[in-house]
C-alpha cells in the first residue's frame, strides 16, 4: 500500500482535496476526525487533556468545548505545544491502526491521511509521499475569516501560530494550489492521483 500524507496550513482547502482523492478511490482519513475521536468522553486522551487544562474546557454534557480550548491554545504557544504533545501520540496510534487495516483489505491501494501538523509533529516520516495544499495568503485569510466567523486579527493570529506555507512547501513531493477555486484544485488533484497511481504500480 502506498501511504500518503496530505497537509497544508489552516483554511487552504485540504478537506476539498481529500474529498476528491476519496472520489478517485483512495482510502482517506481526516486527522480532525481522529482528533475528535481520541478526546471523546471517557477516553484516555480526554483524561490527559483534562489533567493538563482543567474542567473549564468542557461543555455541560462533558464533551470537549473545542472552541474554548482553541482560544486558549492559539493565544499561548506553550499551551499549544503542550496540547499537541498530549494528543499527537493518540492520533498517530489511531492513524497507524487504520492504515494497517486498510493494508490488510487492499494491499495495492493508496492511503491518504490529512493532518495539518504532520510536518511539525514529525509524522510525515511515516509516509511514502507528502502532498502539500496551499493558496495565496490573502485567499487563506479571507477563507478563514468567512469559514470560522473570525475577525481579521483573530484569523491572522491563527495563521501566524502555524508553520508558514512557504516552509511547508519545502517538505513536499507534490503541491496543489487551491487559490483559483474548486475546478483548478480538482484538476491538480487528479494529476497528483495519476502520479501516485503510477508510483504504486512500480
Amino acid at each position: 500500500m502506498l501511504k500518503v500524507g496530505l497537509t497544508g496550513s489552516i483554511a487552504v482547502g485540504k478537506s476539498f482535496v481529500l474529498g476528491v482523492l476519496a472520489e478517485l478511490g483512495c482510502h482517506v482519513l481526516d486527522a480532525d476526525a481522529t482528533a475528535r475521536e481520541v478526546v471523546a468522553p471517557g477516553t484516555p486522551g480526554m483524561q490527559a487533556v483534562l489533567d493538563a487544562f482543567g474542567d473549564d474546557i468542557l461543555n455541560s454534557d462533558r464533551t470537549l468545548d473545542r472552541a474554548k480550548l482553541g482560544v486558549i491554545v492559539f493565544a499561548d504557544e506553550t499551551k499549544r505545544r503542550q496540547l499537541n504533545s498530549i494528543l499527537h501520540p493518540f492520533i498517530i496510534s489511531a492513524q497507524d491502526e487504520q492504515m494497517r487495516e486498510w493494508e490488510r483489505e487492499d494491499p495495492q491501494g493508496i492511503a491518504v491521511v490529512d493532518a495539518a501538523l504532520i510536518i511539525e509533529s514529525g509524522g510525515y516520516r511515516r509516509f511514502d509521499k507528502l502532498v502539500v495544499v496551499h493558496c495565496r495568503p490573502e485567499v487563506q485569510l479571507e477563507r478563514l475569516m468567512v469559514r470560522d466567523g473570525l475577525s481579521r486579527a483573530d484569523a491572522e493570529q491563527r495563521i501566524g501560530a502555524q508553520m508558514a506555507q512557504e516552509e511547508k512547501k519545502t517538505y513536499t513531493d507534490f503541491l496543489i494550489d487551491t487559490s483559483e477555486g474548486f475546478d483548478s484544485a480538482r484538476r491538480q488533484t487528479e494529476k497528483v492521483f495519476q502520479k501516485l497511481g503510477a508510483l504504486r504500480r512500480m
